[in-house]
């Protein structure tokens, strides 16, 4: 492709505006656009985006656009918008060749179908990425070291998403593997959502360790029966973005998890205004994709099960350590995957 050197992000959210923050640093000249004109406005005026980023000065390289039509002058479009909002995202985008890259993190709700799936059904044509990562919104808009995995099917395409993207505080690594990105980038949550839960229960840190390990199993499971290769559940948007949503409380779903263990009702919860946690929207997508593929997910049932009302949280741990005794490498091999629409199969297309 031609040399990437504008690079508009679409979602003027935390997310997004430190994914302008860091394309800025890598030397591209960035369009930052949200559908709230007042905020874009607000960034415009004070050069900061105050309701998500308090206190982080934008960097020169990044021009705020109110209009949607000028999307169409970048070379990439990294779409920073929460997952199930997706879809209608992709309906206002302007007609154009630029690829786009998915930086959101689940499975869309409704039809249970990957987000590049989405994209792809949406812009037909376009060529389609997935940017997955541990990564903290502020610790990357401030420039603090990190790492993320950008997956496109496409190796040469992907190779240069990253090299524009990637600077000297923002390594980003690039595979072939969407399925395994975005499988690791949507469970996660699920699982974080979980791990909250141990700690604002108080069940210590070797129920943690046990939950997060476990969980990593479930994950790899149901990647392997989409198409996933195995390594890259244990790369960074596997097991490196598993780590840190699950251990600590600034993560949205451990802190969501966290309150739910002290009592809080779920449900009321989620309806909170400003209330944005991925895992929520994706737990039940997780277990009927699942379901789908013959994969055993018992950690992403049980959370299911709780947001739903269905079952508390010691009925759900009661059932998970009744679970029969088993040696550890010996978890139920994946089914064949089918080729469930917008569900992923074995190609590694989007």
């Amino acid at each position: 492709m031609a040399e990437v050197s504008t690079i508009a992000v679409v979602g003027a959210g935390a997310w997004g505006t430190a994914l302008a923050q860091a394309a800025a640093r890598a030397g591209r000249k960035v369009l930052l656009w949200g559908r709230d004109p007042d905020l874009i406005a607000t960034i415009e005026r004070e050069w900061e985006n105050p309701r998500y980023l308090p206190g982080v000065r934008l960097e020169p390289a990044v021009r705020p656009l109110a209009n949607v039509s000028g999307l169409a002058a970048a070379d990439a479009l990294l779409l920073a918008v929460p997952a199930q909002t997706l879809r209608l995202v992709c309906t206002l985008l302007p007609a154009a060749p630029a690829p786009l890259v998915i930086c959101a993190k689940g499975f869309e709700r409704a039809t249970g179908g990957r987000l590049s799936a989405v994209a792809a059904e949406v812009c037909p044509g376009r060529p389609v990425a997935v940017l997955s990562g541990p990564n903290f919104a502020r610790e990357v808009a401030e420039g603090l070291p990190g790492a993320t995995t950008l997956a496109c099917a496409d190796a040469d395409l992907g190779r240069a998403l990253a090299e524009a993207l990637g600077g000297m505080s923002f390594r980003v690594y690039w595979t072939e593997d969407v399925i395994g990105v975005e499988v690791g980038g949507a469970v996660k949550n699920v699982l974080a959502i979980a791990a909250g839960m141990v700690m604002g229960r108080g069940l210590g840190e070797n129920a943690r360790a046990a939950l997060i390990t476990r969980g990593l199993a479930e994950l790899a499971r149901l990647g392997e029966a989409l198409g996933a290769r195995r390594e890259t559940m244990t790369g960074l948007s596997g097991l490196g973005d598993l780590v840190l949503t699950a251990t600590s409380p600034t993560s949205r779903n451990a802190s969501f998890g966290m309150a739910i263990g002290r009592g809080a009702d779920p449900q009321a919860l989620a309806a909170a205004p400003g209330a944005l946690v991925e895992g929520v929207a994706t737990a039940g997508a997780v277990v009927r994709l699942a379901a789908r593929h013959g994969t055993e997910v018992p950690i992403c049932e049980a959370v299911d099960a709780i947001l739903e009302h269905r079952i508390g949280i010691d009925d759900a741990l009661a059932a998970l350590m009744s679970r029969p005794i088993r040696p550890e490498a010996a978890d139920p091999a994946p089914a064949a995957p089918r080729s469930d629409a917008g569900a992923g199969s074995r190609d590694r297309s989007p």
